[in-house]
């Protein structure tokens, strides 16, 4: 049966397909999110499906339950992130924003790992141009074969080919497919592409590494069903005119989602660094009021980072209320419990704060030290540069305890602190020596503590 052409409406967030625009998608929820591309109707023809002799069910009990071998990226950070390794076989989602480092830290990894037989394939600029790069982050690109291409069909034929032991796509969005009638880029272009990149790495056992853009509301650009399909899903954050870069797992079938990597951008490529805690507390030996230091956890990596904190009269009717790097509504809802149950007058001010490195945190950890920053600038009090805290705060008033706190304990000794204030109902067993360990029950205990001079 021949092929026709038709339009139909695609969601983005969901991949949700409609004959007619939809204000809301029926089956995510999402609102405006569906676009009119063109489709082609009709049966495809495709070989019959043939049942191989040596592929049928089995028994759960009676699978092989063997470690699954990783492949060593040549990066510590890296290879933390991932679990361990690269898994053979898997597919992995880089995304950031243009000009975070996405294309630089895909092409560090082959230029590194001169054991590993890479296919590089570029779909956004041409092969001198990823030479002027490798030029100037240096290494070995003597196992690095470069193909630009953008049709899915002709890649895949050509990995089957030369069979790499390491594949990079730069980028996803580029890409596309014979059997697909519409543009790259598109719903359907990302869906089919990163279908057949599965299916090649699942077959063949060649793990690939995907470049994916983000849209401006920071998710991955195209479809969710992106992220269904591939095994790993990491994140560059951070700002792009500063140095520091964030990589973040947010999904992992085969290791810890909670991980972060933090790499330094030089003139000859991504540093990896290896003791964030010494960027993200750099003024600690200053006396300034409104900032405090929070003992957090990422992952399974503990470090310490700066909390910054300005209180002023407000000049206008309505005070601000600005966190960056923080959650906005976990901010008023600390202020407000302050306010309640420690009797702080802050509705009439103005409240900033701020996350030092760039840094996004989410840990309810941080609450003791966001609290602490605000009353040390409120008060114009500085708090002492050897103290840190750890601790949840409830909503009334409460000081909560935290997960593994016994690390968090060891990092703040570790870099030097004396001490470090933590939730009455913590337990916290084996104390490092030179560090002093403080249990609170609530804020006016912490004011009463801490503020006392």
């Amino acid at each position: 049966m021949a092929n026709k052409i038709k339009t139909s409406w695609f969601c983005t967030s969901c991949g949700n397909e409609s004959p007619k625009w939809l204000g809301r998608c029926p089956a995510c929820g999402e609102w405006n999110t569906m676009v009119e591309e063109t489709v082609a109707t009709g049966r495809k023809e495709t070989p019959a499906a043939r049942l191989s002799a040596d592929r049928r069910p089995e028994p759960l009990s009676e699978v092989d339950f063997s470690e699954e071998p990783r492949v060593s990226l040549g990066s510590a950070e890296m290879d933390r992130i991932l679990g361990g390794g690269l898994v053979q076989g898997s597919l992995v989602l880089i995304g950031g924003e243009p000009g975070i480092g996405k294309s630089t830290l895909s092409l560090q990894i082959p230029l590194f790992c001169p054991h590993l037989r890479t296919l590089y394939v570029t779909g956004e600029e041409s092969t001198k141009q990823v030479k002027l790069r490798a030029r100037r982050l240096g290494g070995d690109d003597g196992n690095c074969m470069i193909f630009s291409e953008t049709l899915m069909e002709n890649i895949i034929l050509r990995a089957r080919e030369m069979m790499p032991q390491l594949m990079i796509v730069d980028s996803v969005q580029t890409m596309y497919s014979q059997s697909i009638e519409s543009s790259p880029g598109s719903v359907s272009q990302i869906k089919e592409t990163a279908a057949q990149l599965l299916r090649l790495a699942k077959e063949t056992g060649i793990p690939v590494i995907l470049i994916g853009h983000i849209t401006k509301e920071g998710s991955i650009a195209g479809p969710k069903i992106l992220e269904h399909i591939v095994d790993v899903v990491l994140q560059f954050e951070g700002d792009n005119r500063g140095m520091y870069r964030m990589l973040r797992s947010i999904k992992n079938r085969f290791g810890s989602t909670s991980e972060l990597a933090v790499f330094e951008m030089t003139g000859t490529g991504l540093r990896e660094v290896s003791n964030p805690s010494e960027m993200l507390i750099p003024m600690r030996d200053s006396s300034l009021s409104g900032v405090a230091i929070a003992a957090m956890m990422d992952g399974t990596r503990p470090f310490l980072i700066e909390v910054q904190s300005l209180v002023s009269s407000a000049v206008y009717g309505t005070p601000q209320r600005s966190a960056t790097g923080f959650d906005v509504r976990r901010l008023n809802m600390l202020l407000a419990v302050l306010e309640k149950r420690a009797g702080f007058r802050l509705s009439q001010k103005d409240v900033f704060l701020n996350m030092a490195g760039g840094l996004k945190v989410t840990e309810p950890a941080c609450d003791l030290a966001v609290v602490c920053a605000v009353l040390s600038s409120n008060f114009d009090f500085a708090i002492p540069s050897d103290v840190c805290f750890a601790g949840e705060v409830g909503l009334s008033g409460e000081i909560r305890p935290v997960a593994q706190i016994e690390r968090r304990v060891t990092e703040a000794s570790r870099l030097g602190f004396r001490k470090i204030y933590v939730s009455s109902y913590a337990c916290v067993e084996n104390v490092p020596e030179g560090i002093t360990v403080i249990r609170l029950a609530d804020i006016p205990s912490l004011c009463r503590t801490l503020f006392k001079s």
